[in-house]
């Protein structure tokens, strides 16, 4: 095996001489059904999801009607990858998306890992949406007098989890009742579901339903899953403005005031879930070979989703964070809790079956996209034949969508919402990284076509190293002790939760006696979480109380490697800023490619180091696929030399 042909590319010119002649041969090629309009309302459908509908109340509780920043802020980074992946798709026409351009950019192995890694963001990316689905759904029968056992409409993992802090918090001196809704949820879902051999038969029915309709829906056509789609869309659109126009009468601007209540750090809390209430744009890229006129459209599609979705995510958070306090928004379904505490139920209703329909609109892209990553990878020989099958009457990849199919649904019945989500953002992240970092790599070389689209080209050589040294100024005068704590490693208090939640019933006991003795409280039958979590509002007063608790010193913080290991990514981050300052001065690198890399790399950065180990775990097990099937079977494997 010689190390070069790891890197073995793929030309333009090939990639498009084949494509035609698929289409000339009618074989193994894909319906034409696709406009400019159609690919826009596409990613309005991937994009108006769960963001809208359940992240952004989360988002708004961190950082107060602010959050309108982080949503600019998000939709820039967006852009600026929505630019690289315009180019590209105007370049390279055909369905891989990041796949396909990582094989011109870098070569085979890096295309390999993209493709592997574009798994999290469409296979992972739908668990996450029809387990969200799902509780939507549930959620309406709820209110409809319909009432299904929590056993049959729970994963697993968040039953179990949920049990055990559950029974840790009652050994603390929590009631049941003064438990959190979703841990209430998760201790009569375990405790009541049936058991064979001590396994508890706990599992998300309604997420492999609506799994199981999408992929029947995509199997059959591009222009049922378009018409679908669109259908979708507008009815949604319909509700959002519906909430708008509602909405926008009983806003109370005092309740904008603080506008930033957490500052910065809690405006920038939400990156990772406001981040992923964006991705789905770069699935319109996979639909390629299905679109009319792909060099012209798909820039266009890409560009007036990501802008009309902003305005609206824009829109919405400053009216919710106006109708209600920011505080009192931290809830799964914020818009339908905004007017039912306004005693419009009716509009509650309304919100609730548009959230069901809007989830599944994002199911529907996601579950297009996957199947057509895998076609592409297989007609280049890094999968198995059947994966590039194009059924004959419906003109879809057949063998891929059900495959797709199954990877979603067991998943969705088993895995847990926040571990998904975080997966699947790291995945969609990396990729975006990997085509800004390809439009850099080729944007000099003179033997690559060009498409309709470009790029604009802005000279990077002193403005990125500019910037670099502006940003280290401000954080050390606006953020200095932060920074200090941050390369000091200094040790981190643990908030009241964390705290509670790693003791045993006699740690417990000893913490309870000894607030009783401090006359803390009055008897020994408290909340100890609650107790704790009051003296949090003082962060001297806290700090100074758990520094008297008679438990081990690394119960009360955490310190040393423990801690360093969640500033790896920040570390990695940073190092590669000044890497890319280099490379910006030494090859004049354009300056929106240039900024799209930094800004999802620092978000990658934010999301925790155990994101970062899973995902490399995934990446290990796709190498080994890499290396057992895939690069001898690769086509390019016979003209390398």
């Amino acid at each position: 095996m010689k190390f070069s042909n790891l890197f073995r590319k793929k030309s333009v010119h090939d990639i498009l001489n084949q494509v035609a002649k698929n289409e000339a041969d009618g074989h193994q090629s894909l319906g034409k059904h696709l406009s400019a309009r159609d690919l826009t309302s596409f990613g309005i459908a991937a994009i108006i999801g769960a963001g809208i509908f359940s992240t952004i109340g989360k988002a708004s509780a961190d950082g107060g009607p602010a959050v309108i920043f982080l949503f600019l802020f998000t939709a820039v980074a967006c852009s600026f990858a929505a630019f690289a992946y315009a180019e590209f798709a105007s370049m390279v026409p055909v369905s891989g998306s990041a796949y396909t351009y990582s094989y011109v950019a870098f070569g085979e192995i890096v295309a390999w890992i993209i493709g592997w890694a574009l798994i999290m963001e469409y296979a992972i990316g739908n668990i996450t949406v029809a387990i969200s689905w799902s509780d939507y759904f549930t959620g309406l029968l709820e209110s409809g007098g319909i009432h299904l056992p929590q056993w049959i409409q729970m994963d697993y993992l968040t039953a179990s989890n949920g049990f055990k802090e559950a029974t840790t918090l009652m050994q603390s001196g929590k009631t049941f009742e003064n438990l959190s809704e979703s841990l209430q949820a998760s201790y009569i879902a375990w405790t009541s579901a049936p058991s064979v051999g001590g396994i508890h038969l706990v599992a998300d029915l309604p997420a492999l339903l609506i799994i199981v309709g999408i992929t029947f829906l995509v199997y059959r056509g591009m222009k049922e899953s378009r018409n679908a789609s669109n259908l979708m869309v507008v009815v949604k659109l319909c509700i959002i403005l519906l909430v708008i126009a509602v909405g926008i009468f009983y806003v109370d601007t005092d309740n904008w005031s603080p506008f930033a209540p957490n500052g910065v750090t809690g405006v920038l809390k939400g990156v990772s879930a406001v981040f992923f209430a964006y991705i789905g744009f770069d699935a319109i890229s996979t639909t390629a070979e299905e679109c009319k006129d792909p060099q012209r459209d798909l820039p266009k599609g890409m560009m007036w989703a990501i802008i009309i979705c902003t305005i609206l995510y824009i829109v919405i958070a400053l009216v919710l964070t106006g109708m209600v306090s920011y505080e009192s928004l931290n809830v799964g379904d914020p818009l339908a809790f905004v007017f039912e505490k306004l005693n419009l139920k009716w509009m509650s209703g309304i919100i609730a079956v548009s959230a069901v329909v809007a989830m599944a609109s994002v199911l529907l892209v996601f579950q297009m996209g996957q199947p057509r990553i895998w076609m592409s990878m297989s007609r280049d020989g890094l999968l198995p034949k059947r994966y590039a099958k194009v059924h004959p009457k419906y003109k879809t990849p057949s063998y891929a969508t059900i495959v797709t199919g199954f990877v979603v649904a067991i998943p969705a019945l088993f895995l847990n919402l926040t571990m998904v989500t975080d997966l699947c953002s790291i995945g969609t992240l990396f990729a975006f990284v990997l085509v800004c970092a390809g439009v850099l790599v080729l944007q000099n070389k003179p033997d690559v076509p060009r498409g309709k689209f470009k790029t604009p080209y802005i000279n990077a050589k002193f403005i990125f190293p500019s910037m670099l040294l502006l940003g280290f100024v401000c954080a050390l005068q606006f953020f200095n002790q932060e920074v200090a704590n941050f390369v000091t490693n200094a040790p981190k208090l643990n908030d009241a939760h964390t705290l509670v939640t790693s003791l045993n019933s006699n740690q417990a006991k000893e913490v309870t006696n000894h607030l009783y003795d401090l006359k803390l409280i009055k008897n020994k039958e408290v909340d100890l979480e609650a107790t704790l979590s009051n003296f949090e509002q003082d962060a001297k007063a806290y700090h100074s109380l758990v520094d008297s608790l008679p438990i081990a010193q690394e119960l009360k913080y955490e310190s040393g490697f423990s801690l360093f290991k969640h500033k790896i990514p920040m570390w990695i981050f940073l190092i590669t800023l000044v890497a890319l300052a280099a490379w910006a001065y030494q090859k004049n690198l354009s300056l929106i490619p240039l900024l799209g890399l930094v800004s999802c790399l620092y978000m990658m950065a934010e999301l925790s180091v155990w994101n970062w180990i899973y995902f490399s775990i995934w990446l290990l097990i796709g190498l080994t696929i890499y290396f057992g099937f895939s690069y001898k079977n690769s086509k390019l494997n016979n003209s390398v030399v």
